[in-house]
């Protein structure tokens, strides 16, 4: 259990978890701490496993660590705590505003909403993952789509959905300087859109730009999406409930902004 949730982010998993609730007539069963069942969901998130096969070693049943997982995520502690791990790298100037890349990719899904046909799986149902991040690649914003939207439908979402975030000095900040994108971003609105955010859009044209030159600050992005199968969750989505693959998708951002913290 330690493994799966040191100290550090059991602290500040206890600043965003909800209050437990009580028993107004008393009496009922003894209720499982919650460093045990974060640890088994934990566990599920990046074994890949199915709830069912959860091991007992860590106390709760497999019924009881996904009724806990359905609460926090309905009450949008993975989106908190993801925003807490950026405070922290944030407050120690670990963040890079001068750029940020944009990407997303595309998951198999057997079930569920926000499912469509995926372009690249000859058809297949799929979803799709979107992410903004920053110049080294840490995950400041992620969101979830079927996986026929159009990447360019997620640019406007994810960049307002950049929580502000504390600074080392000065107030928090919540807009890159620049934004890296490919050729599936290239239209005039989305680059108005942009300048008029006072962010300068750096996006592949199509028919005139290679998208290699702009790989030079991409690859960052493209290895964080290669960081997210570190969740093997997400390898495929078996969840039915859309809120339920984003929080996977919020605990792997976390993960990911965590292990830098610990550096």
């Amino acid at each position: 259990m330690e493994r799966l949730v040191p100290d550090g982010l059991w602290e500040l998993f206890l600043r965003v978890v909800p209050v437990a609730p009580g028993r107004p007539q008393g009496g009922g069963r003894r209720r499982y701490g919650d460093r045990e069942v974060l640890a088994a969901i934990l566990f599920v998130a990046t074994s890949g496993c199915t709830w069912r096969q959860a091991p007992q070693v860590f106390g709760p049943s497999w019924s009881t660590v996904y009724r806990r997982f359905a609460e926090w995520s309905e009450a949008r502690v993975w989106a908190k705590l993801h925003r807490l791990v950026l405070d922290e790298l944030g407050a120690r100037g670990d963040l890079d505003w001068s750029r940020c890349a944009i990407d997303s990719v595309n998951i198999r899904a057997m079930k569920g909403d926000l499912t469509g046909p995926n372009p690249v799986d000859r058809g297949k149902k799929g979803s799709k993952i979107h992410l903004v991040t920053e110049g080294a690649g840490l995950p400041l914003s992620i969101g979830i789509s079927a996986a026929n939207t159009h990447d360019s439908l997620g640019l406007e979402p994810l960049v307002r959905g950049i929580p502000p975030i504390r600074s080392r000095r000065g107030p928090r900040r919540r807009r890159p300087a620049k934004l890296h994108a490919d050729k599936g971003y290239d239209y005039d609105h989305l680059r108005n859109w942009l300048r008029a955010r006072n962010i300068v859009p750096r996006i592949a044209r199509r028919g005139i730009e290679s998208s290699a030159r702009l790989g030079r600050h991409r690859w960052t992005v493209e290895r964080t999406v290669s960081w997210l199968g570190g969740c093997r969750r997400l390898h495929r989505r078996y969840e039915r409930k859309p809120e339920h693959f984003l929080a996977f998708a919020g605990i792997a951002a976390t993960l990911i902004c965590y292990r830098r913290v610990t550096e």
